[in-house]
């Protein structure tokens, strides 16, 4: 069975929202387990154990949030173990223009320099699921489909 990882970091609960959603979109296909954690409940080793990893974070300063860059910083113990793996990221910010196309440039650059393989999307919401504020009806609907999106993936790449 493939097994994805949400992780994010929340404040307000829109970004949490958000989390929640991505991982009813994986619930969606079939064979994939999913874990859902808080960036202060992650470990190293739950990164290593995921085939998929989907991660989430509010804007700060347009980039991912201190919590997760932190994680992301300690990860270098296990660098060249998330190698191949799927990975995909989601933001909330404050409103339009303030940072979301950024802050899912940073969690996607740190994945990339891990050799994983990002999940992007060619017809909309390109880098990753973003809402401004709390998240709408069609925010939370591209969240579920970006979990869909990364199992469906995570599924066919697993030998």
């Amino acid at each position: 069975m493939a097994r994805i990882l949400v992780v994010y970091d929340s404040r307000t609960g829109n970004t949490e929202k958000m989390a929640l959603a991505v991982a009813e979109g994986v619930r969606r296909v079939k064979d994939v387990e999913v874990t859902l954690k808080k960036v202060s409940q992650t470990s190293l080793q739950d990164l290593c154990n995921a085939d998929g990893i989907i991660i989430g974070s509010p804007v700060y300063y347009g980039q991912m949030s201190g919590r997760l860059k932190t994680m992301f910083d300690e990860s270098v113990k296990i660098h060249g173990k998330l190698d191949g793996k799927v990975g995909a990221a989601f933001t909330s910010s404050g409103g339009t223009a303030t940072g979301a196309e950024t802050t899912l440039l940073s969690i996607v650059h740190a994945m990339l320099v891990h050799g994983m393989i990002v999940q992007g999307r060619c017809d909309d919401k390109h880098y990753g699921a973003a809402a401004a504020g709390s998240p709408s009806g069609k925010d939370i609907e591209s969240c579920k489909d970006l979990g869909k999106r990364v199992a469906n993936l995570v599924t066919r790449l697993k030998p």
